[in-house]
């Protein structure tokens, strides 16, 4: 018998050998894809967070932390799926007199004057730094995704208030 044609079982199993080549290939393009557009809107992402955080530091280097206030707008036609938000607070230094009266060798505690310049030091470090939070919001999907970076300014001309010491004078 001189066979000179496919049978009808051989040409199913080469069209289910292509089509599953075809089906690998294509999916592996697709996750290619992804991963290439997602490393795109995180350099894109990192670029506006750089490129803002260099304008609000040079628009409120020198000026008082007051005027220093919470933002928000969006990158104009270059980039319209990108907005930004800024958010502005005074610094929180936590307390730690409590963990320096519970350190303090031979169970007496600190006394009243560590206490009281701890607390001063504190409260000029709340007025003279400001935290300022920039938000990169990306919209585009379901859900905006946020990329945020925090820097602080710091005001170096306030002078440190000296609490009165007992017993000095003139």
């Amino acid at each position: 018998m001189n066979r000179k044609a496919f049978t009808l079982i051989e040409t199913m199993i080469a069209m289910v050998i292509l089509s599953s080549g075809i089906m690998l290939l294509t999916s592996s393009w697709g996750s290619s894809f992804m991963r290439v557009k997602k490393t795109q809107t995180t350099t894109e992402v990192a670029a506006l967070l750089e490129r803002k955080m260099a304008e609000i530091e040079m628009e409120y280097t020198g000026k008082p932390l007051d005027s220093i206030q919470d933002k928000e707008d969006d990158f104009g036609a270059e980039y319209p799926q990108y907005s930004w938000k800024m958010e502005a607070k005074d610094f929180e230094v936590p307390d730690i007199s409590a963990t320096l009266t519970a350190n303090k060798k031979g169970g007496n505690g600190v006394d009243e004057m560590e206490l009281t310049m701890m607390k001063t030091l504190t409260d000029h470090l709340s007025k003279t730094i400001k935290e300022v939070k920039v938000t990169i919001i990306f919209k585009a999907g379901k859900k905006p995704q946020q990329f945020s970076a925090t820097q602080y300014f710091i005001d170096f001309d306030k002078e440190i208030p000296m609490p009165s010491m007992p017993g000095a004078g003139g």
